[in-house]
């Protein structure tokens, strides 16, 4: 599909490729409009708080675009591209994204529940990088790298079939969490809970089917204006697989649900070592390779990120404050710049 689309815009003209950039923007705005308010009705159907439901429900949608990418990368041969979309999103998610979010409204937090999901969250990581390590020889990691193999990929989907059980069960034998981000002016939707996922499904596809054809409109009309390619690789590339997560929190936020951003970005990068790294280490039999470089900048920025998320919630009382939304841009603006020095 990416390949037909990319095809398909080169013959366009320029301002029909405006229009298309603008369409699919209004799309997945309304998409996402969707996704919130279903992802809430969902959460007071079932007794679950919101923050679980975006960690969970919502992030399996928002993240099939890096497990596609990773996905397909890998049966193409190029498990390269996988691991650097899994670490990448990472990053993205936890720096840009959801420093965006809170800046647009800093977040109520729930410490009981915000502190479960977010140790998951960071062990995530360095699972990451210790199932990529070489441990039959350590010495050689930066200089050769290592690898997550295939049964690891495997062992890795089964983590999240228990992450997902574990997360609702966990918030369900708790009813007083219920009330950690559902306020009494959230419209509900009354319709059968079936008719709910099958509104959350479809939001989802639209966000994912319009970020599809949103980045190859973006880049192709980069390319026509003579943007250099540095520039398209440092924004298109690094967060379009982010896109859905990007514009669903933006809209969480605006909507006064920002504790179902928080949630989403949580839940997201969770999936995208156990779902997005695992499902493409599971289709390969060669597994997913760790070039030295990852060990050498791109895991310590991916976990710097991380720690320093969960500095900001330990340093947090009841809310996150806007300055650490800005402290997190700025921690992922200097992550990405010095990623394309140090590629340099």
């Amino acid at each position: 599909m990416d390949e037909f689309l990319s095809a398909t815009f080169q013959t366009l003209p320029l301002p029909l490729l405006i229009l298309i950039i603008l369409g699919s923007i209004l799309v997945l705005g309304k998409a996402a409009d969707v996704l919130v308010d279903e992802a809430v009705s969902l959460s007071t159907k079932w007794g679950v708080p919101k923050m679980i439901v975006g960690a969970t429900i919502v992030s399996l949608g928002t993240t099939l675009p890096e497990v596609s990418v990773s996905v397909l990368a890998a049966l193409e041969g190029n498990p390269g591209i996988a691991l650097g979309n899994a670490v990448g999103s990472i990053i993205c998610d936890t720096g840009l994204i959801l420093g965006i979010a809170i800046l647009i409204s800093p977040p109520d937090i729930d410490k009981r529940l915000v502190n479960r999901q977010g140790w998951v969250q960071i062990l995530s990581g360095f699972l990451l990088v210790f199932a990529a390590l070489p441990w039959s020889n350590l010495g050689s990691v930066f200089n050769s790298g290592g690898r997550i193999d295939q049964g690891t990929g495997f062992v890795f989907l089964g983590l999240l079939a228990i992450y997902i059980y574990l997360s609702i069960k966990w918030s369900r034998s708790k009813p007083g969490e219920l009330e950690a981000g559902i306020d009494d002016t959230t419209e509900i939707d009354d319709a059968p809970a079936w008719i709910l996922i099958l509104k959350l499904v479809g939001s989802i596809t639209l966000v994912i089917l319009s970020s599809k054809v949103l980045i190859p409109s973006v880049q192709e009309t980069a390319v026509r204006l003579s943007i250099p390619d540095s520039i398209i690789g440092a924004t298109l590339v690094a967060f379009g697989t982010s896109l859905p997560e990007l514009v669903t929190a933006i809209q969480a936020s605006r909507r006064g649900h920002s504790e179902l951003a928080v949630g989403n970005i949580i839940g997201a990068d969770i999936l995208n070592v156990l779902f997005v790294a695992g499902a493409a280490a599971a289709v390969t039999s060669g597994g997913l390779e760790a070039p030295k470089n990852f060990f050498q900048f791109y895991f310590p920025s991916m976990l710097l990120v991380l720690l320093f998320f969960r500095l900001g919630i330990f340093l947090s009382k009841d809310k996150i404050k806007r300055p650490f939304g800005v402290f997190l841009l700025v921690i992922y603006a200097i992550a990405t710049v010095a990623g394309y020095l140090f590629k340099g």
